[in-house]
């Protein structure tokens, strides 16, 4: 099937024209927009390409890249891994948001994967979604856009547009309605509503995403650049293998770790709520979501592989920047929960990032603190666009890929999450605390409420520390020295030194408030940080606490 581009009066199209071939009246409208082509390309070649491959619920710490031997031989060990790629929150709408406005979630204001908590709202829409960086490179810098996949967890519903709404920026728009299937979905192509069933031939997604994406490449037009962004449903739940993957890994178990199946000790009270040892029932559940979850990647892998092979035949490959990465981690039995995200924990905030492309060395590995706030300053920045023209929180890792020497680079990320539940008592667990939910029928339950909290992660020379706060009655605190203790066991918060415990709540309050320029200021373990001691007290002379927005939107 051949992919039309959005054609004038169609949703979706706003002010944004489909551009013509390079003239020099364009040229001249791309430099006064702000594109002046990344440094480095010579005069008169076409500015590079960008792909961008987001999965659903990948993780980093527990194993996830394992089952994607193409993916790390093709773009990993052509290009850069960093090993230190953290999403600034742990579930999927506020991290693909993230993603699109290169904002914490405290500046783009969604918070959770409801319609109230500005996912896909119409608040979302009005106000960040002509700012997002695809936005930017449509209408300022010229690329055709595509994307192909899941958007936004409530994308489609009724009460925000439905599938008509095709966001302000995208040349072609293929988006799945809602949270991530396997079959049996409804996509948006272009604003107008298709249905699929469940033959694999023609309706497994993983496998309908990479058609139509090398359908993109064959008739997009030759004379601009292009930007993709493909966003699987794997591994996400309901974890549905093509049927030749469905009998692989069948000796692959989730790995015992230090906190698999132990009790969480000093940690928040959701966290101890979970039962310890896990049931055999509970156990045998995990290993087999393990297992699918890593089968539904093998069709990622195919998908990489044919789009690589296909930029490779067209003559685009080596114009083409490539990242792979996921909207957040996931665990299997850490601490006796059995399978979600949205903790504060490296399996959940930890991503695999790999980036390929024009003067990025082969067989890399960044230790650099990066998070999905950096992609879109770091895509503007290839498409030539002056980023101080931007609102964004992030920062450009352009200079890293290429190997800048004597770089100064951050040393701390914010990490924030605003829990899901009600303040009742769920009748079906009613010995547990009020406003639980993502409960299994154990009554181990995966969030609540008052599971609010804002982290600052630090890495530097001598520090690789983690500094959180609840917004709860006990305003509960984690700290945790991953270099003596990387599994994240035991909580330091009441042994570490309080005047570096200050500094840390000092520092989570400033990011916490930051915008733009603000949110890359000096950390605490940075030669340039400065700190007051009086700044940490209110006018009545109080310790002034992390103050949590009740009324982000």
């Amino acid at each position: 099937m051949r992919l039309l581009p959005l054609a004038p009066g169609r949703p979706g199209w706003g002010s944004h024209r489909h551009l013509p071939s390079c003239s020099p009246t364009l040229l001249l409208l791309l430099v006064l927009g702000g594109c002046l082509g990344v440094s480095g390309v010579a005069a008169g070649t076409r500015r590079p390409n960008v792909v961008l491959l987001l999965t659903d619920d990948q993780d980093e710490v527990l194993g996830g890249m394992t089952p994607l031997k193409k993916t790390r031989a093709l773009i990993g060990e052509m290009g850069m891994t960093f090993s230190s790629a953290y999403v600034p929150s742990a579930l999927c709408c506020p991290s693909r948001a993230s993603i699109l406005t290169g904002k914490y979630p405290h500046n783009h204001h969604v918070v959770n994967n409801t319609l109230e908590g500005n996912c896909s709202s119409k608040s979302w829409q009005k106000i960040q979604e002509p700012n997002t960086f695809p936005a930017i490179l449509r209408s300022m810098c010229g690329y055709q856009t595509f994307f192909a996949g899941k958007y936004l967890n409530e994308y489609g519903a009724p009460d925000a547009g439905g599938l008509e709404h095709v966001p302000l920026g995208w040349s072609y728009w293929y988006a799945l309605e809602k949270n991530s299937k396997y079959y049996n979905y409804t996509l948006s192509i272009n604003g107008k509503a298709r249905k699929h069933g469940e033959n694999y031939s023609v309706d497994y997604l993983t496998d309908v995403l990479a058609n139509v994406s090398l359908d993109f490449l064959n008739y997009k037009s030759n004379f601009e650049p292009f930007f993709m962004m493909i966003a699987t449903p794997a591994p996400h739940s309901p974890w549905t293998a093509a049927p030749q993957y469905q009998k692989a890994f069948q000796s692959v178990f989730a790995p015992r770790n230090k906190n698999f199946n132990i009790h969480g000790t000093n940690k928040h009270w959701l966290i101890r709520q979970a039962k310890t040892p896990m049931t055999n029932s509970s156990i045998q559940f995990l290993d087999n979501a393990f297992r699918k979850r890593w089968q539904t990647l093998l069709s990622v892998d195919d998908l990489v592989e044919k789009l690589i092979k296909r930029l490779e035949f067209t003559g685009e490959l080596n114009n083409t920047y490539i990242f792979y990465t996921s909207d957040n981690g996931y665990h299997t039995g850490q601490f006796s929960l059995p399978i979600d995200k949205r903790q504060l924990y490296e399996f959940d905030i930890k991503v695999p990032l790999l980036v390929r492309g024009p003067g990025i060395k082969p067989n890399q590995t960044s230790k650099m603190l990066v998070a999905n706030i950096d992609l879109g300053p770091t895509i503007l920045d290839i498409a030539g666009y002056d980023l101080n023209k931007t609102q964004m929180d992030g920062m450009s890792l352009l200079p890293i890929l290429r190997g800048a020497s004597n770089l100064t680079w951050r040393s701390d990320v914010l990490v924030e999450y605003q829990g899901e539940g009600r303040n009742v008592t769920d009748p079906t667990c009613p010995s547990l605390s009020p406003g639980v939910s993502q409960c299994f029928p154990d009554c181990i339950c995966e969030d609540a409420y008052n599971n609010t909290y804002a982290c600052v992660r630090t890495m530097s020379a001598l520090w690789n520390l983690q500094y959180c706060e609840f917004d709860d009655q006990e305003v509960f605190v984690e700290v945790y020295n991953l270099t003596a203790d990387p599994d994240q066991i035991t909580n330091i918060a009441k042994n570490i030194d309080p005047e570096l415990l200050g500094k840390m709540n000092y520092r989570l309050m400033m990011l916490q408030s930051c915008s733009g320029p603000t949110c890359r200021t000096p950390g605490v373990f940075d030669p340039g940080y400065r700190f007051d001691p009086r700044l940490m007290f209110s006018n009545h002379g109080s310790v002034r606490t992390r103050r949590f927005s009740k009324h982000l939107l």
